[in-house]
């Protein structure tokens, strides 16, 4: 039997293979752009084979993965026809995610699920994954795109990635060393990054997307899309001028009191100072259409604060010598029993 055609029974069924390989001659060129020499088998091969010759210049390399994804911002992305951001801010996620315990990446695989593949959509998407690999020196290692009709609605897109980086052991960060009376530096946020967004998607609801806002000086669209920082560089410049990170944490899904205790040891709780630092005024717009309360804003959003970083007070001058223009004084810790209390100035 010679197989020289797609399945048309199939492609009745919902699922387009011709449309599959396309996608993939599409997004193969962006992918391999990631690559360097320790890439022994990327995009085509059953599985990715990253060499890890370069590890063994570590004492005792630890290996951090994470999976996370976009949630609902493709929802924005939809809305307003707009697909090459949100790679970007999948990429950066995950690079966060791992950065909080003192690691950088090596590689990642993406995931993009739909009813039915759109071959340029995807290919934007791609693009935007890649080119933030690129950035911080990740290679994309391989993926999956993958139709799904019954499973997701038409027009409906997921994003999924997982990261995989290296940290050496003696240099993991884990808040093991944080004490009552440290300070809590703050790197501030493009917006809401990826968290956050049904709610955003109601409250503004009725708004044009598309039409710039008195209150924003954009469009809602363009502040939703904005994309999620990557604090990959600014952290490194912290380490390199001698500053010791003794807690990291990314402020993502469930705001301050879900991801701030998460670095704490027994006996502390933190308090921190809101006014200390510039607020996106998109979480001002939402508040107030959506008649939120302020303790709501704070366990949903990251409040314009995406990573929060704690250092001993004699080294608070020098870490914002390091990042001028960049960095804030926001709280404190406090004995506790991991709490997160917030005072207006």
């Amino acid at each position: 039997m010679t197989i020289n055609k797609r399945s048309s029974v199939y492609e009745q069924s919902g699922v387009n293979l011709g449309v599959a390989q396309h996608t993939k001659q599409l997004i193969a060129a962006a992918v391999r752009s990631t690559y360097g020499p320790e890439v022994l088998a990327g995009i085509g091969a059953f599985g990715g084979m990253f060499s890890v010759a370069q590890l063994k210049e570590l004492d005792e390399p630890v290996l951090v993965a994470s999976t996370d994804g976009v949630g609902t911002k493709t929802k924005v992305a939809a809305q307003v026809d707009r697909w090459d951001t949100i790679g970007h801010d999948l990429v950066n996620h995950c690079v966060n995610d791992i950065l909080v315990q003192g690691a950088r990446p090596l590689f990642m695989l993406d995931y993009i699920a739909a009813a039915e593949l759109n071959a340029e959509q995807v290919a934007l998407i791609v693009g935007g994954v890649a080119e933030a690999c690129r950035s911080v020196g990740c290679a994309l290692l391989g993926g999956e795109t993958a139709q799904m009709p019954g499973v997701y609605e038409v027009g409906a897109i997921d994003l999924v990635g997982t990261i995989v980086g290296v940290v050496d052991r003696h240099q993991v960060v884990d808040g093991s060393a944080i004490r009552p009376g440290d300070v809590i530096l703050g790197l501030p946020s493009t917006g809401l990054h990826t968290n956050g967004y049904t709610l955003a998607r109601r409250v503004l609801a009725d708004l044009d997307w598309a039409v710039p806002h008195p209150d924003l000086g954009c469009s809602p669209g363009d502040a939703l899309l904005a994309i999620h920082r990557s604090y990959l560089a600014p952290v490194q410049r912290l380490q390199a001028a001698g500053i010791t990170l003794r807690g990291l944490a990314h402020i993502t899904g469930g705001g301050f009191p879900e991801n701030l205790p998460r670095i704490l040891p027994t006996g502390c709780g933190t308090t921190l100072r809101r006014g200390a630092w510039p607020e996106p005024a998109i979480f001002g717009l939402i508040q107030r259409l959506g008649a939120i309360s302020p303790t709501e804003m704070f366990e949903v959003f990251n409040m314009g604060l995406g990573m929060l970083v704690v250092v001993a007070p004699d080294e608070v001058a020098q870490a914002q010598a390091a990042l001028p223009d960049d960095l804030y004084v926001v709280g404190e810790i406090v004995p506790g029993a991991g709490e997160v209390l917030i005072q207006d100035l």
